[in-house]
């Protein structure tokens, strides 16, 4: 395993629609233990393969739960996920309102509405085909990570001023580091 750059706004790839990934193989699952791996060092919750500029449509995420009575800087309880070629095959008409945040847009978060609940199909990480209701937090990060395979971010969701200002604040960072 190998941990990744990820790719940050304005950087075109980000952009770009994934392609759908013919197979899951042992290159495809190096690859998602590569993502995971970037992930929990970024650290996230999610993360796109375009992220890592493989536009492939592979997420991988990981809504780690911390310890009943654990303090805040507790370890969660690691409980990594794998999709591949996953798809939203319903939603519901209710929405919730979540402060996102994006590893390729890095320290600017902002509320975005999305659909409160989604039915999802996809491929796991031993290539067995999955359905599955995400409710809450799980709805609101697949559906932000399923935005990257279209070449859609967070910001996108936001009005032209704050996206604006979005990238121009990623952009100055990103000189300064």
């Amino acid at each position: 395993m190998a941990i990744r750059d990820i790719i940050t706004v304005p950087n075109p790839l980000l952009k770009q629609i994934s392609k759908p990934v013919d197979k899951v193989d042992d290159a495809l699952r190096a690859l998602m233990d590569d993502m995971l791996e970037t992930m929990y060092d970024a650290p996230g919750i999610g993360l796109a393969a375009i992220q890592i500029g493989e536009p492939v449509r592979v997420i991988v995420m990981d809504l780690q739960e911390k310890p009943e009575g654990a303090d805040e800087d507790a370890e969660g309880i690691k409980n990594p996920r794998y999709f591949v070629n996953p798809e939203i095959i319903w939603k519901s008409d209710d929405t919730l309102p979540y402060e996102e945040g994006c590893l390729s847009v890095p320290e600017i978060y902002d509320e975005v509405q999305r659909p409160a609940h989604v039915k999802i199909r996809y491929l796991n990480y031993q290539g067995e085909q999955v359905e599955e209701d995400a409710h809450g937090l799980y709805a609101v990060c697949i559906q932000h990570e399923m935005d990257h395979l279209e070449g859609v971010l967070f910001i996108d969701h936001l009005s032209k001023l704050k996206r604006d200002r979005a990238v121009t604040k990623v952009k100055k960072l990103t000189r300064v580091a």
